[in-house]
């Protein structure tokens, strides 16, 4: 059912009353009862998706919590803002729920949004004002009062000295909160408060810790109780309209469509193995060497290689001499052609539904389980600590460089770990982050392309600097040979 526009204003208010949220930012306690476009459905989860995963980025890039907030408040505006207030607070409920759904369906995944909207409602909390601060702290029903004076009067030497341990004003705030500890882990353990007998005192300025406590706490249930409805009753009633949209959004990409070569850039077969070591990323490039090892791949590694070099550029041609030349050389060329070349003319739109496939995105790269004698999915994810290492010596990669992007894989953050390997090997940052191995590609090519050509720059700089100089050299010269010769002249005239 839909919602008219004449009547946006009114479901808005009806659904932050329903999700809780006494001013502009929502608690999300329960889904409003709104009827919404499935178009709707699904763009606004992709826009609040957008907000989470560069969170993710951020964090993973280990950004201050300043420069974190400026983040967040570019990203939010960039995707959820709209001119009309109702409908950005429509945007921002509906996505909310959307992707509850969407990331309550395995622990990984529950974990990943938990982790990701704890953060997004902890900067958000912060631009609100005082009063709307109180508001919310009223709407979570926290059992916590303002520090009678008396008591605080007790303790205000203390808190004055934590204050100026943390480089803050010695001047001690007047509102404090005398709550558990436990309720504060994230202040106890940056030692941004003082304790005392098993409680500790928050000011004013930092309750967004008690209330994104209880933020987390309330998420994480409904989460729970969202998987339990989804597995029951929700996936197998929806499982023609909302369940594809839902199982497809936390492996979506969003990024460049690669399904055709940038630029019209083409790619030749004599090319590739000089192309592996200048500009594959890491899973590609073991593809290669397996497929060169071994001559052949299993179907999930034909798959992910062989789109990856045609959204490089590979033409269908030269894409079924590519693998015929390798795979023949184990089962032979006849049965190459009736078992595995229809599979690539139909990744190149030339067979079946004449789809033109579109290479693998790294979150789908990611999510892959290869089994025994696969060679593809992610290296990060899926090799070991030992065979990782060699694999990043091999391209280059040492020192304090492969230890960060050790760290990177301990902590999970594959693709960081792929975009540091990238700024590694070619000397340069990578602000936007790799997300896609043909952008790991055509970043790569211009990297490439703009050495050579300021080698080119250079080399001509040079050689028009020496042609100056020596044209000058030369000019003096005939000066000075002319001058001579004047010169000659003159004696000459005044001998005779």
């Amino acid at each position: 059912m839909e919602i008219v526009r004449s009547h946006r204003q009114l479901a808005a208010a009806a659904a932050a009353a329903a999700a809780g949220g006494a001013g502009a930012l929502p608690t999300y306690r329960a889904a409003p009862q709104l009827e919404v476009r499935l178009e709707e459905f699904e763009l606004f989860a992709i826009d609040r998706l957008r907000v989470l995963k560069g969170i993710s980025d951020g964090l993973s890039r280990g950004k201050r919590p300043e420069e974190m907030e400026k983040l967040v408040c570019e990203l939010w505006k960039t995707h959820m803002r709209h001119q009309d207030p109702a409908e950005t607070l429509n945007k921002d409920i509906i996505s909310h729920f959307v992707l509850r759904l969407v990331y309550c369906r395995t622990e990984e995944l529950r974990k990943w949004f938990l982790s990701m909207e704890t953060t997004l409602f902890r900067y958000r909390f912060r631009l609100e004002s005082p009063e709307s601060q109180r508001m919310l702290m009223t709407e979570f029903q926290l059992p916590y009062k303002a520090l009678p004076h008396s008591e605080f009067e007790v303790v205000k030497d203390k808190l004055s000295q934590v204050a100026r341990s943390i480089g803050q004003s010695a001047n001690v705030e007047s509102v404090f909160f005398k709550v558990p500890f436990e309720e504060v882990p994230d202040l106890v353990a940056s030692r941004r408060v003082f304790l005392s007998k098993g409680y500790a005192y928050v000011a004013m300025s930092q309750v967004v810790s008690l209330v994104v406590t209880q933020f987390r706490c309330n998420i994480s249930k409904a989460l729970v109780l969202t998987n339990r409805k989804w597995t029951a009753t929700i996936k197998e009633q929806e499982k023609d309209r909302l369940t594809p949209i839902v199982e497809a959004l936390s492996n979506a990409y969003f990024g460049p469509d690669y399904s055709q070569p940038k630029d019209a850039v083409e790619i030749s077969l004599k090319d590739i193995d000089q192309l592996a070591k200048s500009s594959f990323p890491l899973c590609m490039r073991h593809m290669l060497d397996k497929l060169r090892e071994n001559h052949h791949l299993k179907h999930g590694g034909r798959m992910q290689f062989g789109l990856f070099l045609k959204g490089a550029g590979l033409k269908l041609e030269d894409a079924l001499a590519f693998w015929r030349a390798e795979f023949s050389q184990k089962v032979g060329s006849e049965r190459f052609d009736k078992e595995y070349a229809y599979s690539i003319r139909h990744n190149y739109g030339k067979e079946g539904k004449r789809t033109d496939y579109t290479p693998y995105s790294c979150q789908k790269i990611i999510s892959a389980t290869p089994g025994v004698g696969d060679h593809h999915g992610c290296p990060y994810r899926h090799f070991g600590d030992e065979n990782l290492r060699a694999a990043l010596n091999k391209m280059g990669v040492g020192g304090h460089a492969l230890e960060e992007i050790m760290d990177k894989v301990k902590n999970r953050h594959y693709q960081l770990a792929c975009t540091l390997t990238f700024e590694a090997t070619h000397g340069v940052s990578c602000d936007s982050g790799i997300n896609h191995p043909n952008q790991y590609f055509s970043e790569s090519q211009k990297v490439l392309r703009a050495k050579v050509g300021a080698v080119i720059y250079y080399t001509l700089t040079v050689f028009l600097v020496l042609c100056s100089y020596y044209l000058a050299e030369l000019i003096f010269q005939f000066n000075m040979w002319g001058f001579n010769a004047q010169n000659q002249t003159v004696e000459s005239q005044s001998t005779t």
